[in-house]
């Protein structure tokens, strides 16, 4: 063998060989994580039915302007009606071409948005908020 070859195969020793501070450092981790393997207890959950909708997918009474748009429902989840409402923009073209942002309103759009000709989109679930009346 050749002088280059033996420092080849040298370094690759000095590579493959465990470090001494590894070997400090695995006696601490089995430590650490026998440690760690106790069950934990587990946190409750907020609500007693863990299936039943909250924020907005909840029901709440709606204003009888917009169960009338939605189908004579008494009430309905605030993400029901805003896509029902876009279902409607939708399905009559009532966005603006040039501007998508802006909703121009047809007769049924204009008695639940207080009569506007144009609405932003965002503006949507503000004048929304008129007709899920506060609940206590």
């Amino acid at each position: 063998m050749s002088f280059a070859a033996s420092r080849v195969f040298k370094a690759c020793r000095a590579l493959l060989a465990p470090a001494k501070s590894a070997t400090a450092s695995k006696t601490t981790a089995t430590k650490t994580s026998a440690a760690s393997s106790k069950p934990k207890p587990k946190a409750k959950p907020a609500s007693t039915t863990p299936g039943a909708p909250r924020g907005i997918l909840k029901p709440n009474p709606v204003s009888p302007v917009l169960g009338d748009f939605l189908g004579g429902v008494p009430e309905s989840s605030r993400a029901d009606a805003v896509k029902k409402i876009w279902a409607h923009i939708k399905l009559h073209n009532l966005q603006n071409p040039t501007n998508k942002k802006e909703i121009i309103c047809d007769a049924k759009l204009k008695v639940l948005f207080d009569g506007r000709d144009k609405v932003g989109f965002l503006d949507i679930g503000k004048l929304l908020s008129a007709h899920f009346p506060k609940t206590s």
